[in-house]
């Protein structure tokens, strides 16, 4: 699948997000490796600590479903600008995808494509639990 189609999705679910606090909407896409593509969207709360953003919605949904390897995952946000994952979803992300891609869309401007392990150097993962 082409990064710009993942870009797209992640537009599509971004529209569904539930924000009215923040008024910050995102949108993820995730691949997985056996192609399918689960959506998410952020999820806020008045208690904002249980707020879900869009990448763990999409692994969650993912993961419910029985998927647990992904290669990818595109993000956008209703500000325009690129929205990097926050620390928790680059962990959950690295649980599911330590070699995966992430790819940043926003408005007028190129798209930018990273390995997660950019984004979290000297990541934990299962084998560190000793």
């Amino acid at each position: 699948m082409q990064k710009e189609e993942l870009i797209r999705l992640a537009e599509t679910a971004m529209e569904r997000a539930y924000a009215p606090y923040s008024h910050f909407q995102v949108g993820a896409a995730l691949l997985a490796k056996d192609g399918r593509v689960f959506l998410g969207c952020n999820v806020e709360n008045a208690s904002f600590g249980a707020t879900i953003c869009a990448e763990r919605t999409a692994v969650t949904k993912a993961v419910s479903e029985g998927v647990r390897e992904f290669s990818a995952i595109a993000i956008v946000a209703s500000s325009g600008e690129y929205a990097a994952p926050c620390g928790i979803c680059r962990q959950v992300l690295f649980e599911f995808m330590p070699e995966g891609t992430v790819i940043l869309g926003a408005k007028d401007a190129p798209i930018k494509v990273m390995p997660l392990r950019e984004l979290l150097p000297m990541g934990f993962g299962g084998s560190d639990i000793k």
